[in-house]
């Protein structure tokens, strides 16, 4: 699944979103920078609730197919303008992290 057709199916809202049809194979849920760029795996979904300018450097080093930025928080401009300019998709969501690791699992 693209993660244009992810975010269309879970309504997520695109924040940025360059590369709109790549790949999304697994997930990876994690606030702790560290962790995520050593664990998670390439093409996955990423789920955090972090939204400063790390997430764009984190999402391009660790490769991941898109951000998913959970419990309604919205990284800023500055933030968005980096990921686009890195390639890093970020999409924004209402539920939490287990919800929308839930929901999209069985997609992924």
């Amino acid at each position: 699944m693209t993660v244009k057709e992810l975010s269309q199916k879970y309504g997520f809202e695109a924040a940025s979103m360059p590369s709109p049809d790549r790949e999304v194979s697994g997930g990876y849920i994690g606030d702790l920078l560290s962790w995520v760029m050593g664990r998670a795996k390439e093409d996955c979904a990423w789920i955090t609730i972090m939204t400063n300018i790390n997430i764009a450097a984190v999402g391009a080093l660790a490769d991941v197919a898109v951000v998913i930025v959970a419990e309604g928080a919205k990284p800023d401009e500055s933030v968005l303008s980096t990921a686009e300019e890195k390639g890093v998709n970020i999409v924004l969501s209402e539920k939490t992290a287990f919800e929308i690791a839930v929901e999209i699992a069985k997609d992924i």
